[in-house]
């Protein structure tokens, strides 16, 4: 049985303005294998996207513990926090937003390589390489994010997200954005990469068909909490909550 590269434990989040609160999270719990891909699937509000931040530090964790490589990152700030930046990327559904308007894509994509020291002329040769990798040729590196297409421009934040080689993609929503071609290029990019690179996926996303196409398991997430965990053909062909349902029915 392959190891477990990323676990959260009773993962929480609320919210709070002024005197009041919102559970956004609550009690989340589950494991990440390495070369796995895990799918966590619900309506907008259902807490995916929160959960997606919290383990990349994007925000607070209320409450629970978060585990990489059997070290908790909970609270790691610093040089840690850096390091785990290199193990945990993220690509996220809207690419053009992700990139600097004023900067071409190669200078995104070779941002993080500079920032850990890596010298000017072996950044150029491997952010080539990444596009190349990418589906992308080298000239794209002189583009600007608005010279380009959105399922362009996302492969460009790919080509971004590996180039410091981290263990674990965090896609949120990443395919939502792009035209139903172009949804299914950029993922068989990512399912390539993972069957070639050994990568671990956490697909953050509301769309079940997509999940059972690309996942080895899924979560499925109402008003913060998971309602269902399994098999992504287990729980579209026999869903057990309602809620399930009412999702399965949506892409049917």
């Amino acid at each position: 049985m392959s190891e477990t590269i990323l676990k959260a434990e009773h993962l929480k989040k609320v919210f709070t303005s002024g005197m009041k609160s919102f559970t956004a999270v609550d009690d989340v719990s589950f494991e990440l294998k390495r070369g796995q891909c895990l799918g966590i699937v619900g309506e907008s509000g259902s807490g995916k996207s929160t959960i997606a931040k919290m383990i990349t530090h994007l925000l607070d964790i209320t409450d629970g513990k978060v585990m990489l490589e059997g070290k908790d990152i909970t609270n790691v700030r610093g040089k840690e926090l850096r390091k785990t930046y290199r193990d945990i990327q993220m690509v996220f559904q809207m690419p053009m937003e992700s990139f600097d308007p004023r900067h071409t894509l190669g200078d995104g994509i070779g941002e993080s390589l500079r920032n850990i020291g890596v010298s000017r002329s072996e950044t150029r040769k491997k952010t080539e390489e990444l596009l190349v990798k990418c589906g992308l040729t080298p000239e794209f590196a002189r583009r600007y994010p608005h010279q380009v297409s959105g399922g362009q421009c996302q492969r460009a934040a790919i080509a971004r997200a590996l180039a410091v080689e981290p263990s674990i993609l965090i896609c949120d929503e990443a395919t939502s954005a792009l035209d139903v071609t172009v949804q299914k290029q950029v993922l068989e990019l990512l399912m390539e990469r993972k069957e070639k690179e050994g990568l671990s996926y956490l697909l953050i996303c509301h769309d079940l068909a997509l999940v059972q196409a690309f996942c080895d398991e899924v979560l499925v997430l109402c008003r913060g909490k998971v309602v269902e965990q399994g098999a992504p053909d287990d729980i579209i062909n026999h869903p057990k909550e309602d809620y399930t349902k009412i999702l399965v029915d949506s892409v049917l």
